[in-house]
């Protein structure tokens, strides 16, 4: 059980010290500890697990972060593996249904099925125009083939930056083609449908761009994710740390909460070590930083002259969006409630997502939502009854705009006055009319709702602008030389979603970059032949 650092407090005998809990900081943790590795873990929230973490309200319980994954239900899949490795096979998965996604144009819908031929098969019985049956041919086909690109980009991420100058070139050639074009680039040049695009980009929200801002490489390998479906964690999110953690301690490290590290010390140009918020010294051999780039350079970095150069580059690249999350619940049960276990995404009936985006950020209080996301983590987790009977939850999320709340960005949680509660409430009544126009027999059964807004995630997960996905996967981001495993800073590591991409997979991925470099190659070996 992780360990409160305002009631003990760790010792040096650490070999590794990994600054964050989050997917990424834990997972890295645990593969270390399977070579025999003892790892200190420091989360400054007071829940360990980062964006898998889990809060409760009134006899309820909401996931913050974990929505759904795909791939970790089939036996074998690189996920798969991955999960059983740093659980000891000890996380369950619980596939959601057929139907994974549904995509709200308007008053029509348009479903994702799980399986590549059935969600082929489906797109075309919803557009059955020869021309669009064409595109979907083809984005099929293109989508494919950015996947199989990612391996030569991604290496070059663990590998020293003399190195990416001599032969990152080479090594991302492939995929430059997919990385360099928006999503919007590559899906006008096979379609001029502005619907079937529109559907095509359904999944947008789960890295936050729209079609003419995002890579076409983020929206690929997103979109592929999926195609078999998708699961929740059986008992919540909050399962994935629960799995992990027995993994770090077996090797004798340890993960404590509430321990706020204020910067990263430098002796010879070499990190030794940590200084906590309260002045507190602790040491270790090789420190690496899973709270994100911008968070690492510019905060924990911030008098350490060697970062200054790459910070400066970094910060060229763009945060991503941050979110407003209303959760719901509901005191009957999911048998009577019938919720499904099908996402839903909601989009306004002109097909143009970039519209829609510039009109919100432009007048967030009074535009139509770009998109609503709609999660129903009771029913797409089976042991939920159990845990709270006769209840049921539901997450309605839209995109934030953090500007549309700095005004109260010096305030305290809990704390930010009338006005600022004011907006919550109008929006909160905004998500809820969504949510009762796709499912009207809910109106008038809500026990209780709360609404995060961005100011939240800066409080708890100490993103400065509230961004959710860490930086914003554009081309610029992809192109970049500078984001590394490796820093200015010798013994200093990074890992993290702004490694890879986004999201559980890609915090996952960007893990296992990080261990490649400090274990060699043959960890993947490993993680795929001595799984559970």
């Amino acid at each position: 059980m992780a360990k409160s650092y305002k009631q003990e407090k760790p010792n040096n005998a650490h070999e590794y010290l990994i600054i964050g809990s989050g997917m990424s900081g834990m997972a890295l943790a645990a593969i270390l500890a399977k070579e025999g590795k003892k790892c200190l873990v420091l989360e400054r929230h007071y829940e360990p697990g980062g964006f898998t973490h889990t809060f409760k309200r009134r006899n309820y319980e909401w996931d913050v972060g974990v929505h759904y994954v795909g791939q970790v239900h089939r036996n074998g899949s690189t996920l798969d593996r991955m999960f059983k490795y740093i659980t000891d096979g000890s996380l369950e998965w619980a596939e959601m249904d057929d139907v994974y996604d549904r995509i709200f144009i308007g008053e029509e819908s348009f479903d994702f099925v799980k399986g590549t031929k059935n969600f082929i098969a489906s797109l075309k019985e919803q557009f059955p125009d020869s021309a669009d049956q064409d595109a979907i041919d083809q984005y099929m086909d293109i989508m494919q083939k950015a996947v199989r690109s990612v391996r030569g980009l991604f290496a070059t991420r663990a590998v020293p930056k003399f190195l990416v100058r001599l032969i990152g070139g080479f090594l991302s050639k492939k995929s430059k083609y997919y990385s360099q074009q928006t999503t919007k680039q590559v899906l006008t040049s096979i379609t001029d449908n502005s619907k079937l695009i529109a559907v095509l980009t359904g999944q947008l929200g789960d890295y936050g761009l729209p079609p003419g801002q995002s890579s076409f490489l983020m929206h690929a390998m997103l979109a592929h994710h999926y195609l078999n479906g998708g699961s929740y964690p059986v008992g919540g999110s909050s399962s994935i740390f629960k799995s992990i953690e027995p993994v770090i301690e077996a090797a004798g490290g340890a993960v404590f909460i509430s321990a706020e590290v204020d910067s990263i010390l430098v002796e010879g140009g070499k990190a030794t070590g940590v200084m906590m918020a309260d002045g507190t010294l602790i040491k270790a051999e090789k420190i690496i930083s899973s709270t994100g780039i911008h968070n690492t350079y510019n905060t924990l970095l911030r008098n350490q002259p060697a970062a200054h150069t790459i910070a400066n580059k970094l910060n060229e690249l763009k945060p991503s969006t941050g979110h407003l999350c209303l959760y719901v619940g509901f005191d009957q049960p999911q048998s009577e409630l019938r919720l499904p276990k099908t996402n839903f995404w909601v989009y306004p009936e002109h097909p143009d997502h970039d519209d829609n985006f510039a009109a919100y950020y432009q007048d967030p209080t009074h535009a139509e939502f770009p998109l609503v996301y709609i999660s129903f983590p009771s029913a797409k987790d089976p042991d939920f009854e159990n845990r709270y009977p006769g209840r049921s939850t539901v997450e309605v999320i839209t995109l934030g705009d953090y500007e549309q709340f700095e005004a109260w960005e010096d305030s305290d949680w809990k704390n930010r006055g009338y006005e600022y509660e004011t907006l919550k409430e109008n929006i909160a009544q905004r998500l809820l009319e969504v949510l009762y126009k796709k499912l009207p027999h809910l109106q008038g059964k809500v026990d209780y709702y709360e609404l995060s807004t961005p100011l939240s995630t800066k409080n708890f997960v100490n993103y400065q602008q509230g961004e959710i996905y860490g930086l914003a996967h554009t081309p610029e981001r992809f192109k970049s030389e500078d984001l590394s495993v490796y820093t200015p800073i010798k013994n200093l590591f990074l890992t993290g979603q702004d490694l890879i991409s986004c999201g559980v997979a890609g915090a996952l991925m960007g893990a296992m970059t990080t261990a490649i470099v400090l274990q060699g190659r043959g960890i993947m070996k490993k993680i795929m032949t001595k799984s559970p």
